[in-house]
């Protein structure tokens, strides 16, 4: 009943002085609010990241041919034949000779001119098996997409990403469509989701217009030579395989594994051109990167809570000095020091959470804005918000003791004499 009673005088004194109230509860009110909504961001901007890379797998390693810089400057002379990258043998002797790799998948590309009719785009061509599809989760739009069976048929088949599918086949009918790749026809048998992008250094295997065929078929139809023509000049490449990507039987094998490729690379190539990238450990660093972010976006926007406390401090002090002649009163009615104190602070706590209150709703319209109008994901998690209105509370607590202890010091004798 005394606690009832404090809170509705406290909330009856802040109401007094509504204007000076109201003025005092903004600095918690955009305390919190920036607490919520810098949060928010960093949520955003690392749930991103940290989508991308997962989509990579935390299991998998994946292996780039790179063409080695010598190899950029004698290119271009004319004629001249680069060999280099990844090879059928690296991909077996990886499936083979490592028993933490539990399948590897070769990937061949290149780029060739899809036509359907007098429509015309350029693809990526990815000969690849089905168990591409498998580490690479892609959401099937329609039909299907690659089988053992289109491996040992050698068919003539197609899985088209969405993007290069609405460009390419327009208004047609998708399914059981035969378009041109160079100069051989494809059957188009199913239709992928369109996703592409970075995770970090590392590049997500699709990109947004590709077409996959059976690596096999990639093969024997296009060869593992690359010519292309610039004027007055043409440049070869041979490249067997241009990615190979590696799934390992467990996460606590990865880094491992990944020690053992670069190994084991190293002794069949006597030049760097392959690259190895390991989303497990991108990944982990992201995880960090998030952490040390939020402490840092918190604790710049905790310096608006310290000013909005000081603010309280400040009122808490101005309304002691007026209301001395009342605590002196109280005090001479009965009133010990920790009744006064109990007063005070409440008012404080109560100012403060209010406060808090206004700033959750502050700090959900910022998130909103910034996805609204500057294309930001933003997340706002719930222990932000209870971390928000937490510190508040305790704001109000640390920054109302003071004046409340200096409430409680005051002489009754004196202070009825106070005018």
């Amino acid at each position: 009943m005394r606690a009832s009673r404090n809170i509705r005088l406290g909330i009856k004194n802040l109401y007094l002085h509504l204007l000076r109230s109201l003025l005092t509860m903004l600095g918690v009110m955009f305390g919190v609010g920036s607490v919520v909504g810098m949060l928010a961001v960093g949520e955003g901007a690392s749930a991103q990241a940290l989508d991308q890379i997962r989509k990579l797998g935390s299991n998998n390693i994946l292996l780039d041919s790179m063409k080695p810089t010598e190899d950029e400057q004698v290119g271009q002379r004319r004629s001249m034949m680069s060999v280099y990258g990844l090879t059928y043998e690296d991909e077996l002797r990886l499936k083979r000779t490592l028993p933490m790799v539990r399948r590897t998948v070769p990937v061949k590309i290149v780029r060739k001119e899809g036509r359907l009719g007098t429509r015309s785009l350029e693809l990526r061509v990815v000969g690849t098996t089905h168990e591409w599809f498998e580490l690479v989760k892609r959401r099937v739009i329609v039909g299907r997409v690659l089988t053992p069976e289109d491996t040992t048929t050698f068919s003539n088949i197609c899985i088209l990403t969405e993007l290069g599918a609405r460009k390419l086949l327009a208004t047609e009918e998708s399914l059981g469509k035969n378009i041109r790749l160079g100069s051989d026809v494809f059957q188009v048998a199913g239709i992928v989701e369109s996703e592409a992008g970075t995770a970090g250094t590392i590049r997500t295997p699709d990109q947004e217009v590709d077409a996959y065929i059976p690596l096999n078929v990639c093969r024997e139809r296009f060869g593992d030579t690359i010519t292309r023509r610039t004027t007055g000049s043409f440049e070869r490449e041979l490249v067997e395989l241009h990615q190979i990507l590696v799934e390992v039987t467990s996460l606590d094998h990865v880094e491992a594994a990944s020690g053992a490729i670069e190994r084991m690379l190293k002794r069949f190539h006597k030049r760097d051109d392959y690259r190895i990238s390991v989303p497990l450990a991108l990944l982990r660093q992201a995880e960090e990167t998030k952490r040390t972010m939020n402490i840092v976006l918190g604790s710049i926007a905790a310096i608006s809570l310290l000013v909005g406390g000081i603010g309280i401090m400040n009122i808490m002090l101005a309304s002691v000095t007026e209301r001395t002649r009342e605590i002196g009163i109280r005090r001479a009615l009965g009133a010990t020091g920790k009744h006064i104190i109990a007063q005070f602070l409440i008012e404080t706590v109560v100012l403060s959470v209010l406060g808090g209150i206004a700033g959750i709703g502050f700090g959900f319209a910022v998130p909103w804005l910034i996805e609204r109008f500057a294309d930001m994901p933003t997340i706002v998690t719930a222990w932000s918000v209870g971390l928000a209105v937490g510190i508040s509370g305790a704001v109000g607590i640390v920054f109302g003791l003071y004046p409340a202890i200096r409430a409680a010091q005051v002489d009754p004798i004196v202070a009825l004499r106070h005018e």
